[in-house]
């Protein structure tokens, strides 16, 4: 019996084997989906849409973008988890999916029950404020901040997301309290962030940059260990007097698990070329990002370092999901 299972597993093995490159080869026959966890207008959805747009002309079909934002992307993240693993379903994530694990229960584990393809991005957030806000750097935030104990404010797209956290972390270490304001995604936080109602925002680099540019928002620092050639004079707030202060968001692809690993190849090779691409790094470096790529096993490793890293920043401030 132990031999004719042996048998069986091995035909099964060998079945499977044969399959996969057909199947590979003939993929994709139909659109492929990126659903990206975050409203229109916002970081994610910029980069994400000029992803797709030559992927789609590597791959031969239409790569079409479907936001389906909400709980720090966690929503989209169980959307695209839930599709048949079958090459025509992708998720693009961002850092924030390092923090969903300390904040909810997730019915997923987040490292290996899902399939990494290839991380897109890596940058700052960058710190902006309204500007009729008293404050043109970071040391006159504090203290304006110190003076006023929680009279500011500052926007998020979505409680429990990078950019809260990175926000909520500053004010803890600098000494002072502000009141947290959630939104759906970054177009919305911009908008009202420009028309006064809300103070301030760790913006996605990538949405904030053209309202800097356009003298519409003031920027006060980068939150990476370096400053930015886009912004060459706006300092970090590591050097603004938080020696070791960092947070950087990036973005990334994943599937669900069980991708047949011809197509994460396809997949993972094809995204490395757009990133390649020579408008590419001048494109993601005029947002303050730089292009990410490298193998799935590279970006795995990336998740599996920061949900401990941002596990620690919750349970220190307390942050509670909506």
């Amino acid at each position: 019996m132990r031999t004719t299972w042996r048998g069986l597993a091995a035909a099964a093995s060998l079945a499977l084997g044969l399959h996969a490159p057909a199947f590979a080869d003939t993929w994709p026959s139909k659109p492929v989906k990126l659903i990206v966890t975050f409203v229109p207008g916002g970081g994610a959805d910029i980069i994400g849409r000029y992803v797709a747009k030559h992927l789609g002309d590597a791959l031969g079909q239409p790569v079409i973008v479907e936001n389906k934002p909400g709980a720090g992307g966690l929503i989209g993240v169980q959307a695209g988890l839930a599709a048949p693993a079958d090459g025509y379903t992708f998720v693009l994530i961002s850092s924030s999916y390092t923090v969903n694990p300390s904040l909810y229960k997730l019915k997923f584990d987040p490292v290996n029950d899902i399939t990494p393809v290839v991380q897109v991005s890596k940058g700052p957030l960058l710190v902006v404020a309204n500007t009729k806000l008293p404050a043109t750097n970071i040391k006159e935030l504090v203290a304006l901040g110190k003076a006023k104990q929680g009279a500011l404010n500052y926007a998020s797209s979505g409680q429990g997301s990078l950019l809260h956290l990175a926000a909520a972390q500053f004010a803890d270490e600098a000494g002072f309290d502000m009141s947290h304001v959630p939104y759906k995604g970054g177009g919305a936080a911009l908008t009202d962030l420009v028309a006064g109602q809300v103070d301030l925002y760790f913006a996605a680099t990538a949405s904030a940059m053209p309202f800097v540019k356009s003298g519409k928002l003031r920027a006060l620092a980068v939150t990476t260990e370096e400053r930015i050639p886009a912004l060459p004079d706006v300092p970090t707030i590591a050097e603004s007097g938080f020696k070791g202060y960092e947070a950087t968001l990036w973005y990334g692809i994943i599937a669900p698990t069980g991708l047949p690993p011809e197509i994460l190849r396809r997949m993972n090779a094809e995204v490395n070329k757009v990133l390649a691409m020579k408008e590419t790094p001048a494109k993601l470096e005029v947002d303050g990002a730089l292009p990410g790529g490298g193998t799935p096993a590279a970006f795995q490793a990336v998740i599996a370092r920061e949900i401990p890293k941002w596990g620690k920043v919750v349970r220190k401030i307390g942050i509670q999901p909506e």
